[in-house]
C-alpha cells in the first residue's frame, strides 16, 4: 500500500496571516489524532506571500478519507480547509530513485 500526500493550497490576504497560522494548528491537532497520519507541513510562499500550502501525509487514502469524517476535523479543520483553492489535492507519494 503506497503512502498519500495530500497538497491544499490556500490563498490567504495578508491581513489574516496570523489567522491562518492558528488555523494549521487546530487542523493538524484534529488531523493528527486521527489513525493513519504520518506528519503535516504548513508553510508560506517566498515569492507570494499570500498563498501557502497545508501537507500532510497518510498511511494510505482510506486513512485521509476516514480521518475527513471524523468530528474534530470537519470542526477544527473547517476554518483552514475553507480557505483552500479548488483544485485537486491528493497524490500517490513516490518512492524511487530518480537520481
Amino acid at each position: 500500500m503506497r503512502r498519500m500526500l495530500v497538497i491544499t493550497r490556500l490563498r490567504v490576504p495578508a491581513s489574516d496571516a496570523d489567522a491562518v497560522v492558528e488555523e494549521a494548528a487546530a487542523a493538524r491537532t484534529a488531523l493528527s489524532a486521527q489513525r493513519g497520519f504520518v506528519d503535516a507541513y504548513f508553510g508560506r510562499n517566498l515569492d507570494d506571500p499570500t498563498l501557502w500550502t497545508f501537507t500532510t501525509r497518510w498511511e494510505s487514502v482510506g486513512a485521509y478519507r476516514r480521518a475527513l469524517s471524523a468530528y474534530a476535523v470537519k470542526v477544527d479543520a473547517a476554518p483552514l480547509y475553507a480557505r483552500a483553492l479548488d483544485e485537486p489535492t491528493a497524490y500517490t507519494e513516490e518512492i524511487r530513485d530518480i537520481s
